[in-house]
């Protein structure tokens, strides 16, 4: 029996729904898939989750936890989690990506940005086994982009020099990650996790919440890896984050100019992780979209490198591989 037909029975037998109406709803970087079932007027997400490769406990944790705080996560409906089904609730087939084509982002950014901060308000109990976002796996991620990105995608594993830049560039970056403020972390708060639903956002991707650094989400939203916003609408909105937060007492900076150093950090280290990811998502999984995002991601990085003396000579690195994109060298 295949997986799709092993849901399909679990479907019919546990949750009175016909299985014969599965239909993909979205694709996934991970082993995940998603399906829109119906029944009557009403609709459904199933997920498949293979149990081998896939872990459902925290996807229903942190959905518990979202949903009490008064966050739109879907409900969960059913589970089965030595299958690696599990049921959830519709929240629609429109992503905030999907939504800015016709509709104007200011207005989904604000409902966004405070859904943010009620997130990082949360208070997150010992008992939901939610990991720290430590020292060691800011570095693990980082060190993605020289193994798939600098090495296998554009054929460049670095030399001793380009190690001591690394290095130094890591320590300073993991440094200044940890000493801001600790929160509730999703991960991937960006246009293609945020639902264009009422009340919204509908918020979905949430499995792989760790506690970590304030301005990461904010780096995951307003430097999205899918769609590109200019500079002084960035700042717009991270300003309105930053006020709202000081009056819910989150742990902010009381200096603008601070906050700001520190989210430009925090967004080195996710899109250094990014370039890494989507390179791997290229040669090892053979998903090749991601490819498409690689330049925006790189040119964010490199901006924020280039106003830091202490990321200068990372930025350098990262210019060698943009020359070497634009001339078309690693496709």
């Amino acid at each position: 029996m295949t997986r799709l037909e092993a849901l399909a029975h679990w479907l019919e037998k546990n949750c009175n729904i016909a299985g014969s109406s599965l239909m993909p709803a979205s694709s996934d970087a991970s082993f995940r898939r998603y399906f829109r079932i119906s029944q009557g007027k009403r609709s459904y997400i199933v997920m498949d989750a293979p149990p081998e490769l896939e872990d459902c406990t925290s996807f229903i944790a942190i959905a518990t936890v979202l949903r009490s705080a008064g966050l739109r996560a879907p409900e969960i409906f059913a589970q089965d989690l030595t299958l690696g089904f599990l049921l959830l609730e519709d929240l629609g087939a429109q992503t905030y990506l999907d939504a800015l084509q016709c509709q104007d982002a200011d207005p989904l950014y604000r409902r966004a940005l405070s859904a943010l901060c009620t997130l990082q308000e949360i208070s997150v109990e010992s008992s939901h086994n939610i990991p720290l976002y430590d020292g060691q796996k800011l570095q693990t991620e980082m060190d993605l982009c020289p193994t798939w990105y600098f090495n296998q995608h554009l054929g460049r594993p670095f030399n001793q020099e380009s190690q001591e830049i690394w290095k130094q560039a890591s320590a300073a970056i993991i440094q200044n990650c940890l000493a801001q403020g600790q929160v509730l972390v999703h991960r991937d708060y960006h246009s293609r996790n945020l639902m264009a639903c009422e009340p919204g956002p509908g918020i979905l991707d949430f499995q792989d919440a760790v506690i970590g650094p304030i301005t990461y989400d904010l780096v995951s939203l307003l430097r999205d890896a899918y769609i590109e916003f200019d500079e002084e609408q960035q700042l717009d909105w991270l300003v309105r984050w930053w006020e709202q937060a000081r009056k819910m007492g989150l742990h902010v900076p009381d200096d603008m100019g601070e906050c700001y150093r520190n989210f430009e950090w925090m967004g080195v280290q996710r899109h250094l992780k990014i370039l890494g990811i989507f390179a791997r998502l290229h040669h090892r999984d053979g998903k090749s979209s991601y490819l498409d995002s690689i330049p925006r991601v790189l040119s964010y990085t490199q901006k924020a490198c280039e106003r830091y003396i202490e990321l200068r000579p990372l930025s350098r690195l990262l210019a060698d591989s943009h020359d070497q994109l634009s001339e078309g060298l690693s496709f």
